[in-house]
């Protein structure tokens, strides 16, 4: 029977397959109409403009192959600033350390792919440790400021004095340890922080890019959760007015919205995880009552455990219960630890030392007599059988 981490990860696996199954479906019927509406359209163009000047199909298909090199290496029509000046090159490891690669600039040679490599290994890295502290961070403020209120609300009450300081150093931190604010409550700060980010940068791309607002939403969403499509890229116009200024707030908005989208995603992973959980839980209860039911009616003996599990409180650190081997094993009914089946077994334990001490000193008989009459020799369970066959096998001899 397979344990319940990996009952986890193939229920999330069976989940993300149909996800994308699904996303499939529906970005196939929504996209694949404009598509072909605009494959028709290129086509007639293209046949009107070979007739038009005497071109042959095949030359003017190679020509704008040509044309499509160019384009990724960077050449375009118009005149325009180069991608691999200093500002062009920042902007560049920016998207590379962030993971967002928009594609409108990448390297054309062997030296700078190779260098890529290890430059985006630790700066993803480094990156990703900044994004998790980022969010450790977050979690501190919302502890603290949750402290804060309730001790307000104390001295009003007159529950607490007013003249009561709180500690510094360790003991500060210490005194957080039980304010952990519960992760549907940090999953909603991060939402609405990261509506507001991307609604303010929007704001300020519609303007200057010339894009729509949607347009401006759709490009924040797709730079600040790393996606990247690279089909809307800011700050690739030849000029900006307040050049400098924009291109300042440009960084600004990418990083926050980066750091509080990304910790979004990780505190919407936990919700899942505990979501998963509960489908198990509740999968489990409707099959496992029924097999433990054989399993207890075939094995009379079983030891059954002692102790049950507790439910505990659900924080951001503490996003699930806790399971181990042990427990695994405890509920199925089919092996316990040591100590469960030793205190279980006490009498039966201490009939058996006091049997083998008796044959030992040379009279098995009378308690080969014994154990023929009651069947278990006065123990119960597994060792019963046990003392039982040493009795029998003493009396052979």
């Amino acid at each position: 029977r397979l344990n319940a981490d990996n009952a986890r990860f193939l229920l999330l696996a069976v989940l993300i397959v149909l996800y994308m199954l699904c996303g499939a479906a529906v970005f196939s019927a929504i996209e694949l109409p404009t598509e072909r509406e605009a494959k028709e359209r290129w086509e007639e163009r293209l046949e009107n403009f070979t007739r038009r000047h005497n071109l042959s199909r095949a030359e003017l298909r190679h020509f704008l192959r040509e044309y499509e090199e160019a384009s990724v290496a960077g050449i375009r029509v118009d005149d325009i600033r180069p991608r691999w000046d200093f500002t062009g090159a920042f902007y560049f490891v920016g998207t590379v350390v962030s993971t967002i690669g928009f594609g409108m600039t990448t390297p054309a040679t062997v030296g700078g792919k190779i260098f890529l490599i290890f430059y985006g290994l630790i700066g993803c890295a480094g990156t990703i440790l900044f994004f998790n502290l980022f969010l450790e961070r977050l979690i501190t403020v919302i502890a603290y400021v949750m402290k804060s209120c309730h001790e307000r609300q104390l001295r009003r009450k007159g529950v607490l004095p007013h003249n009561s300081r709180r500690g510094s150093g360790t003991s500060e931190v210490d005194s957080l340890a039980g304010w952990k604010p519960s992760v549907y409550y940090v999953m909603l700060i991060l939402c609405v922080a990261s509506l507001i980010i991307s609604c303010c940068a929007s704001a300020m791309y519609t303007p200057i890019e010339g894009w729509s607002y949607f347009d401006s939403l759709y490009f924040c969403f797709v730079a600040f959760s790393t996606i990247g499509f690279g089909d809307l890229v800011s700050s690739q116009n030849i000029r900006y007015e307040s050049q400098g200024l924009y291109r300042f707030g440009n960084f600004v908005f990418i990083l926050m919205g980066v750091c509080c989208i990304y910790s979004l995603f990780n505190v919407i992973s936990i919700v899942i995880k505990q979501s998963i959980n509960w489908i198990l839980k509740k999968l489990a209860c409707k099959c496992c009552h029924r097999c433990q039911r054989r399993l207890f009616r075939s094995r009379r003996n079983v030891v059954m455990p002692g102790n049950v599990r507790s439910r505990r409180n659900i924080s951001i650190e503490t996003d699930v219960v806790n399971e181990s081997d042990t427990d695994g094993r405890r509920l199925s009914g089919e092996m316990i630890s040591m100590k469960d089946f030793l205190a279980s077994n006490k009498v039966s334990l201490a009939i058996m030392q006091k049997q083998l001490s008796e044959t030992a000193n040379g009279y098995p008989r009378q308690m080969s007599s014994n154990s023929k009459q009651n069947g278990f020799s006065g123990g119960v369970g597994a060792l019963a059988i046990m003392n039982n066959r040493l009795a029998e096998t003493s009396v052979d001899r």
